[in-house]
Formats: C-alpha cells, structure tokens, sequence
C-alpha cells in the first residue's frame, strides 16, 4: 500500500514548483470538502494570482489618458525630460549613426518596456497599440477561472466566482493580516480591481495603526495605476521612512518618471545606493533613465557596474554590446554576443547579431553560418524580416547589388512594414537610374514608418 501526501502539502509542492493551475484544482477540491478551510484559499488565490501576475517595477508605457491630462511643462530644459532627450553628451555615438525611435530615444540592445517596444509619440500610435501584456499594462482576469457562490463571499463552489468582491466585508478580513494581503494581491492583480484593493488596503493600514509599511506600499500602487502619482509618491515616501526596501525606491523612482522628472529619479537611485551598495536593480534604473536620455557614455559606465556584481545579467550584457556595435566597435560586441551562447539564451535575434557583428569584424566564415540559424530559429515573419534586412546590408558591403536587392524584396514578402528595407531599396533603386521605382519605393517608405510606433530592433537581444 503506497503512501500518499497530504492534499495542502502537495496542493504547496505544486506551488513551490510553479505548477499554479495544479495548485488551483488541487484546492478547489479541498474546499468543495471543506468550504472554510482558509489555509486552502489563501493558497488557491496566491496559484491564481501567479498565474496572471505582472511585474509592477517596470515603468509602462504613458496611456492615452495620461497624453491627454499631462500637466508638464510642454518645453522642458534639455537633460530634464524624457520628452526632450539631451544632445549626446559625452562621446557614445551619434543619432546619425544609432538609430533612434519616433520618440528620439535610442534603440537600445535589450527589449523592455517604455523603450522599443514603444511609449506613443502620437495619438494615433496610442490608440493603435493593443493593450497587452507585451506592452507593461496590467492583463485583466476576463480569462480566469469562475466559481458558483455556495453561502458566504468566500466559499467556492464549481458554477460561480472563487470571491465575490461585491460581498466581501474589507473591515472583518482587514482585521486578520495574512488573510488581507492575500487578499489583496489576488484582487489587485488577478481582479484587476483597483478601487477595491485601495479600500481594504486603507483598512489594513488603519487596523496596523499605520506601522505597517508594506500597506503603504501597496497604496501607493494603487494610486500609481489610478494615475494619482503625487499621492502615490506620499505614500511611497511614508513607507521609506519607516522600511527602507529596495522595491520602494523602485516604485518611488516610477513616480518620478510618469512625472518626468528623471534627475529626481537618478537623485533617488543614488540615494538608494548609498542604503544598498552594489544593488544591481538600483544600477540598472540609474543605467535606463540615462539611456532615454541619450547619454550613453554614463549608461554604458553603470552597465560595466552592474556586470561586476553580476556577470550574467542579461540586460546589461545586451546593452553594453550594443553600444560596441553602434561605436564602430564590433569585435569587442561579438565577445558580449558570444557570452550569451555560454549563458543560455539561443534564439533567432542572439545568432542575428552574431552574423553582423562577425560580418563588421571580417570574420566571414561564421557570417552567413550564423544567418542561417537565425533563420532556422525565427518565430515569426517580422524576425525572418530582420535577418533579410541584415543580409541585404552584408550583400551591400561585398558589392553585390542584386543580391542586396533579393535580400530586401524577400524582406518585404515577410513583411511589408519594415520602413528601412524600403528605404534601403529605394537607395538601390538610385543606384541603377530607377527614379521612378524610387519614388514608389519612398512613398512606400513613409506609409511604413506611420504604421509602426516605432522600429524594430536591428540589433535586440
């Protein structure tokens, strides 16, 4: 007769190895037996919560609303905005020669919110971008599980929702600590529902006399995805002073740049620095926001930072190769590119950059092996794209015009979006005396580049 686990240890084991929908059926039988079993919920919302949970450090991308009602000045001091970008500052390259987005922010070596992937420079571009996960914005739960209410807000049973949030009384579970910040993170995050989550979580203040600061945190989230930043930055404030935490200075530093005040965040970063020594998050925001502002020798000096404290973070890894590249540089960006191949990552953009870089570096015998495998690992049309783009620029530098051209047009078949390929041909077209395909070809070009937010990534890993 064989031994079997307890059903909450296991229902736990599933946890700890992220098997969250496991987790979830595994407790949803142990309540259907026993409906107020608490240790079960909480753990069922927190397979729940997982599931759909967002990281909320990163900065997102600025909504339509916040276009709408931005009350910042319009024309800031250059190096004082992210709307504004400084000039290159201190010997990076020049825009001429990296390339920059709609937003004039310079592309970057590393995919992340609020850069490539696109904060909107225009209305149209801000309505046309889906609301997804890929764009920082929180997922609603329109795709979570549903649950029949059996006799109270919090029993469950197969036809209804696991919690009914019109029924909870937020006083009585603001009372019990560990049941509220379970709670609380499933209605926040799994939910979605702000109003609700701000309402217990001034109720769990209240109850811990305002000396917990974990519930202020929390407030100041909500109020950050409510847009009220000057309150949240009061509440982030109050709970440093009472805990100084890594992610508060984080949260806080978001406040500042949804208020575009980068030098206030930088100031902030430093001053968690001086709390956190060597804190590679901390390193990382200082890195960005000088990123955005177009001061790539200082972000470059606070990626070689962070590598020192840890020398397989990717992002810094990424960015620092990609600066090589863009500073005429691309042996030194072929050693960070081949740092990833021994770190994990094998993907499609990885062997993309390593076939350019290996190209600029006249090492031609791995160039068109690593393209190959680049095209035998894209995902989708736009990354099959990027490597015939690419393959038409190495064409170019070998001279072979028609080959370059091939390269472009098999481009566009994957996809007819890509403004630099049609710009690229429009230049070949030139070259032959084609005026009249040039024409089309430009025109082609500027319908692209209104199409797109911004431009893909030539060199992101």
């Amino acid at each position: 007769m064989g031994l079997e686990m307890e059903p909450l240890l296991l229902a736990w084991s599933y946890f700890r190895h992220r098997k969250f929908q496991l987790c979830a059926d595994l407790c949803m039988q142990m309540l259907e037996k026993s409906p107020y079993d608490q240790a079960a919920r909480i753990l069922k919302a927190r397979a729940l919560n997982e599931v759909v949970y967002i990281e909320e450090i990163d900065v997102d991308q600025e909504g339509i609303a916040g276009m709408i009602l931005n009350k910042n000045a319009q024309v800031p001091r250059p190096g004082t905005s992210l709307k504004l970008p400084g000039s290159n500052q201190t010997g990076g390259p020049s825009p001429a020669v990296r390339p920059i987005t709609q937003a004039g922010i310079p592309i970057t070596g590393f995919l992340r919110p609020s850069v490539q992937s696109g904060r909107p420079s225009t209305m149209e571009q801000a309505i046309r971008t889906p609301r997804i996960a890929y764009t920082a914005y929180p997922i609603a739960s329109s795709s979570g599980r549903f649950f029949r209410l059996v006799m109270a807000s919090m029993l469950t049973s197969p036809d209804g929702p696991f919690i009914n949030l019109s029924r909870l009384n937020l006083r009585k579970y603001a009372q019990k600590p560990k049941l509220a910040k379970a709670l609380f993170e499933y209605i926040f995050h799994h939910e979605n529902d702000v109003k609700t989550a701000v309402d217990l979580a001034a109720l769990s203040t209240e109850h811990s006399q305002y000396k917990d600061w974990w519930w202020k945190v929390q407030i100041g989230e909500c109020y950050y995805r409510l847009g009220m930043y000057l309150e949240a930055e009061k509440q982030f404030k109050s709970a440093l002073k009472q805990q100084e935490m890594v992610d508060t200075f984080l949260y806080l530093a978001k406040v500042y740049i949804s208020l575009d005040q980068p030098v206030t965040a930088l100031n902030l970063f430093k001053q968690g620095l001086d709390k956190f020594p060597g804190e590679e998050t901390l390193l990382c925001g200082i890195a960005r926001i000088y990123e955005e502002m177009n001061n790539i020798s200082s972000t470059t000096e606070y990626h070689k930072e962070v590598l020192k404290q840890d020398n397989t973070q990717v992002e810094a890894t990424a960015c620092i190769g990609s600066n090589h590249f863009y500073s005429d540089q691309p042996e030194v960006a072929l050693r960070f590119y081949r740092r990833f191949l021994q770190m994990g990552p094998y993907n499609s953009q990885l062997f993309n950059n390593l076939g350019i870089c290996c190209f600029y570096a006249q090492q031609y015998d791995m160039t068109l092996t690593s393209f190959e495998r680049a095209l035998s690992l894209a995902e989708n049309e736009e990354e099959v794209a990027e490597v015939w783009h690419n393959l038409g620029h190495v064409a170019v530098g070998i001279g072979d015009t028609n080959l370059a051209h091939q390269c472009f047009r098999l481009g566009l078949v994957n996809s007819n979006k890509h403004a630099e390929t049609y710009n690229n041909l429009a230049v070949l077209e030139m070259w032959k005396g084609h005026v009249k395909h040039m024409g089309d070809l430009q025109r082609s070009y500027i319908a692209a580049q209104k199409s797109e937010a911004a431009f893909p990534d030539h060199l992101g890993t």
